[in-house]
């Protein structure tokens, strides 16, 4: 497919298909730069169905760039919990103050500006540019992707450098003039709905018959994905460290996995060292504390993007020494009660859990 009369060919279809089929979702019925950039954010690597209940509670609570911004961290993640990938929410929340000190609470409209913000790649600011802003900017997200690599047959690895700059030049020709933001969405839509990546609906879909792919019957062998790695497992060990009637928790790290959510000490496991052991050693070096390590509370699998872990975790008592932001940002000697109050990742959740049924029973 190339020239003009082949690009808006493929524009026409995916338009008129879009006019009658475009997927009821509630950014969808706004250009607000702040709502489209919070659904942005949240639907990164996260479905569509996932993210409905997420957006309307977060709004609810942050309904303006100020109101998140003058948000605590923890209020941020707490609205998150659940969510996953909590770099994100961490980054939009500091989105939100340079937002409110650099630009006067008005998010730039300039590709410079936004990809210099935290949080915002190429096609986040593409997004926002096509959507809020009416410029003629393409936003490829892994479904737009995967028509593209199918309908032009592209055999690049479409998370490489080639794959991509060959990518953002096919969808950037494609693009209609005035109409990017409402093109975008419908080839995002087009992958969610037609061209999904097992057993694409090929017979429905309006490009079928300029689909490269389809006509070698290669559908599903495009894109090219990566060979994928087994991932790696983990042992962690996590204490339920207990002075009287609270509980210790620490405030990870605002940066890293899980910045700047609260958690029970611990840490991963060293060669021919016992659970038991690390749990001692990880407080020590974490908080600064010594610790008795006693029965067990529970063992939960969880896994990660990149790895798996077992977490086995310990109900402790306090022996002594006073707690230090060694290796964390935080701390706080909590009730039980409080616990909800404070974000937690999903697998200390399960910690509570299992301390609430013990408690219940």
């Amino acid at each position: 497919m190339s020239g003009n009369a082949s690009a808006n060919s493929f524009a026409q279809r995916l338009l008129t298909w879009y006019q009658h089929n475009r997927r009821d979702l509630p950014w969808r019925s706004t250009q607000d730069p702040y709502h489209i950039t919070v659904a942005e954010f949240m639907l990164h690597q996260t479905q569509v169905r996932t993210v409905h209940p997420y957006y309307k509670r977060f709004l609810e609570l942050f309904p303006d760039w100020a109101s998140l911004a003058r948000a605590s961290l923890n209020d941020v993640l707490k609205a998150w919990e659940g969510l996953g990938y909590y770099a994100r929410a961490c980054n939009l929340h500091v989105l939100a103050q340079r937002v409110c000190s650099q630009y006067d609470g008005q998010l730039p409209d300039s590709p410079q500006a936004l990809l210099a913000l935290p949080g915002i790649g190429p096609y986040t600011a593409g997004a926002i540019l096509s959507i809020c802003f009416g410029q003629d900017r393409p936003a490829i997200d892994g479904n737009a992707r995967r028509v593209l690599c199918r309908v032009f047959q592209i055999t690049a690895d479409p998370t490489r450098p080639e794959g991509i700059r060959c990518l953002q030049e096919i969808a950037t020709s494609l693009l209609p003039s005035g109409r990017a933001g409402t093109f975008n969405q419908a080839l995002m839509d087009l992958g969610a709905i037609i061209c999904t990546p097992r057993r694409p609906a090929c017979p429905r879909c309006p490009l079928s018959e300029l689909c490269r792919a389809r006509l070698l019957n290669i559908q599903e062998s495009l894109p090219v994905r990566r060979p994928t790695k087994p991932l790696p497992h983990y042992d962690i060990a996590a204490g339920v460290i207990w002075r009287g009637k609270h509980v210790l928790i620490a405030q990870r790290p605002p940066h890293g996995l899980l910045g700047g959510l609260w958690e029970f000490p611990g840490g991963k496991r060293e060669p021919e060292e016992s659970l038991e052991e690390c749990l001692v050693r990880e407080v020590r070096e974490e908080l600064g504390i010594e610790i008795r390590v006693r029965q067990p509370v529970t063992t939960v699998e969880h896994a990660y993007t990149h790895f798996r872990i077992t977490l086995y975790a310990y109900h402790c008592q306090y022996v002594s020494g006073e707690p230090q932001a060694i290796g964390c940002t935080a701390w706080k000697w909590a009730a039980f009660e409080e616990l909800n109050e404070y974000a937690f990742p999903a697998a200390n959740h399960a910690i509570i859990a299992a301390l609430q049924t013990l408690k219940d029973s």
